[in-house]
């Protein structure tokens, strides 16, 4: 049995509903969560995954794709209620992931929160100690470019920086799907680089979008749209 479960996780985000789509792969022997939401969203993880007659206690993984606290917001709370699972992330990402390194968004947060205008202010401050508040989770097993794992048939590693120094996604090759998180997302159809304003190398994101199409992917799953059929 391999198998693909794209979870729809909807919510409120002041008047605006927003989606955010983690992804499940499913083999005999493995369960792999592709990123786990906000901060707070573990209930809410594991509600769409019951929808799906799926159990968080199976997971053998987790694996995030980058730091954003959208990303992996959650994990703190998943790792302590399952502490089995193993989360895995790059090479690169790990430090942050773990807290060894202040997150990069962090950063970048605070320094655009001195350029802001005074009325933007109070929002940026709070954006600012949202990040603070992620609790950061020790990466168990470290990936890169190309690492090979038999979940769900075959997976390969993608190194798609540019959102992120260290960020990646997962081409499943017996499926030929595409697992983007934030190194690409859907809009109006079309396949974009996702928020160009958080992104910290246009140049590289671009570049890990045109590589993301090289795989020539019979479907993209972006954590941000949902699934493209190219």
């Amino acid at each position: 049995m391999n198998e693909i479960i794209v979870l729809d996780i909807k919510f409120q985000f002041g008047d605006v509903e927003d989606i955010i789509h983690p992804t499940v792969l499913i083999d005999d022997k493995n369960m792999v969560l592709i990123d786990c939401g906000y901060t707070g969203f573990l209930p809410t993880i594991e509600k769409a995954m019951e929808e799906h007659n799926l159990y968080c206690g199976d997971l053998t993984h987790v694996l995030i794709t980058h730091q954003d606290h959208d990303h992996m917001g959650s994990l703190y709370k998943l790792k302590q209620k399952y502490p089995h699972i193993q989360v895995v992330a790059s090479r690169n990402e790990s430090p942050y992931i773990s807290g060894k390194l202040k997150s990069l968004r962090l950063e970048q947060a605070e320094a655009m929160q001195e350029k802001l205008p005074q009325e933007q202010k109070s929002f940026g401050e709070e954006f600012c100690n949202i990040l603070k508040n992620v609790q950061t989770v020790d990466v168990d097993l470290e990936v890169c470019d190309g690492d090979i794992f038999d979940w769900c048939g075959g997976c390969r590693i993608i190194e798609t920086k540019g959102h992120t120094p260290g960020h990646i996604s997962i081409f499943v090759n017996q499926k030929k799907v595409m697992i983007t998180g934030d190194a690409a997302a859907l809009q109006n159809g079309k396949l974009v680089i996702a928020n160009p304003q958080y992104t910290l190398d246009l140049d590289e994101a671009e570049e890990s979008l045109r590589k993301i199409l090289t795989y020539e992917p019979k479907e993209i799953i972006c954590y941000h749209g949902g699934i493209l059929i190219p």
